[in-house]
């Protein structure tokens, strides 16, 4: 370690606020402020957390990541969101349409493409008919095709969504919109919105952990988990399912437990003396997150170890350790959740079936990737069931829209795999346990999967739906950014009262 250059840095930290520009910057940026100070909490801190002005700051001012209850009782206490980045198609999986398969190959009905626009597709594109076998399942009679062998057997524990509609056809701009209720940047994500509104039930573990896997993240990259313009410490943490969980997460050769406690002591000293002069709260989101990484290094190493469970669990899930792949991060996640972490999102790329390729093949390269995650997301609703953890723990899947029921024909050619272009009128969403009516199924779409004809559910009566299984009510739910409170669902949402127990 070079303490000289962290001592220089620190100097030319102190320095840099004693410049002209630095005061010009402040006179400008903080006289509003400085007017508000006396009215809102003053300009420092005094001793045991109560500024000089009286405020007194609370345990999670100090700690923003301290539990705290749900304005009224939720039946689920953590999230597990799996999101198929790149959208799987709903009509091979769960929305089966035999109509469909009568119009194979036919030209598309003007119908359906008059004042229509689509990613790729041009000109009249054939229909395609579904290219797996549909058969019902469980009590509830869940259609469920045979790309699924192994989830058929849970569909009695699931409610589907089968009206899910978007207004974003692009990847980027439709996995933000899922994952923060806007497809512009800045705004905080799900996870983020419910880490700060509930914090974290163990302090030795981020409130928000992120896993990835099928070889890249999703086209909207680290926004679709991030805080916008909540405090930093509530965005997601990604963990890497292969290697070192988290980067740096062990010590350098001869750096002591003990002095690392006391590097770590000295900078959040400077950082305190820095909030003692601006009064920035994300001051003690930096210093809440250095404490947090320093209590890391004792628990992520265990909880993020599959390598000790036991034989009959690897086989339920078909986890491989040391590999980067879903059945490992799914089972990754029941450990989070059952060590007290309140949100894991799980990214799996791959999905974006064009027909450009095999592997994007919508007969081929679909039925490949699902039995990629078939055995393991299955796995999982059993895995927290039998330990009890399904009553508490809300389980999501979906992607980011859906697929057309027409062949995509890229500038009006035909492709040389079967393939579906993007669809934001029609998709199918899941969600189980914390609540959740099982065996139910909302939505009804027309003879062909293009639209939704009954119950129509959009992304922001999703998030709704959510956070109230989650304990809030999604409209009193906000955050005052720039003049004004903003909440995840904005001004829309209801609640899809159906699919709730």
């Amino acid at each position: 370690m070079n303490v000289e250059k962290l001592l220089n840095e620190l100097v030319n930290q102190k320095l840099q606020t004693q410049t002209r520009r630095h005061f010009l910057l402040e006179c400008v940026s903080k006289m509003g402020g400085l007017a508000l100070a006396p009215l809102l909490f003053g300009c420092e801190l005094g001793k045991n957390g109560t500024l000089k002005t009286g405020l007194q700051l609370s345990d999670r001012d100090l700690n923003p990541l301290s539990p705290l209850p749900p304005p009224f009782l939720g039946k689920a206490k953590s999230i597990i969101y799996l999101h198929m980045a790149g959208a799987p198609s709903q009509l091979e999986l769960f929305d089966f349409k035999p109509e469909l398969a009568k119009y194979h190959d036919q030209d598309c009905p003007e119908s359906l493409l008059e004042g229509r626009k689509f990613a790729f597709i041009r000109g009249v594109p054939k229909m395609l008919g579904p290219q797996a076998k549909f058969s019902q399942h469980g009590e509830s009679g869940a259609w469920i095709s045979d790309y699924l062998p192994h989830f058929s057997k849970v569909a009695d524990e699931v409610a589907f969504l089968k009206a899910m509609h978007t207004d974003q056809f692009n990847h980027g701009p439709a996995q933000l919109f899922m994952q923060t209720g806007s497809p512009r940047l800045g705004r905080p994500s799900l996870g983020s919105w419910v880490t700060y509104g509930l914090g974290t039930e163990n302090q030795n573990l981020p409130g928000f952990v992120v896993l990835t896997s099928g070889g890249k993240t999703p086209d909207a990259g680290k926004s679709v988990w991030g805080s916008g313009f909540l405090p930093s410490v509530y965005q997601g943490v990604q963990c890497r399912s292969k290697g070192d969980p988290v980067l740096y997460l062990e010590d350098p050769s001869g750096m002591s437990r003990d002095l690392k406690k006391q590097v770590i002591s000295a900078i959040n000293q400077s950082n305190q003396e820095d909030f003692e002069n601006f009064v920035d709260p994300e001051i003690l989101a930096r210093i809440n997150q250095y404490e947090m990484a320093y209590r890391m290094q004792i628990e992520v190493p265990e909880v993020m170890n599959i390598n000790d469970e036991p034989e009959h669990i690897h086989q339920l899930y078909g986890t491989q350790p040391g590999e980067e792949s879903f059945a490992n991060n799914c089972l990754l996640a029941r450990k989070l959740v059952e060590k007290g972490v309140r949100v894991v999102q799980l990214y799996d790329w791959g999905w974006d079936t064009h027909g450009t390729d095999h592997d994007g093949s919508i007969d081929m390269g679909l039925r490949n990737k699902c039995r990629t995650i078939d055995r393991p997301m299955t796995a999982l609703l059993l895995d927290l069931k039998q330990r009890g953890l399904l009553e508490e723990t809300l389980v999501v899947w979906g992607g980011e829209f859906g697929r057309t029921p027409m062949q995509e024909n890229r500038e009006g050619k035909k492709m040389g795999f079967l393939g579906r272009d993007h669809h934001v009128d029609a998709f199918t969403m899941w969600m189980a346990g914390g609540g959740v009516k099982k065996g139910a199924s909302y939505g009804i779409t027309d003879d062909f999967g293009f639209a939704g004809v009954d119950e129509r559910t959009s992304v922001h009566d999703l998030h709704a739906t959510i956070l109230h299984l989650m304990g809030f009510d999604h409209e009193r739910f906000t955050y005052e950014f720039q003049g004004r409170p903003f909440r995840l669902t904005d001004v829309h949402g209801e609640l899809i009262r159906s699919v709730i127990a």
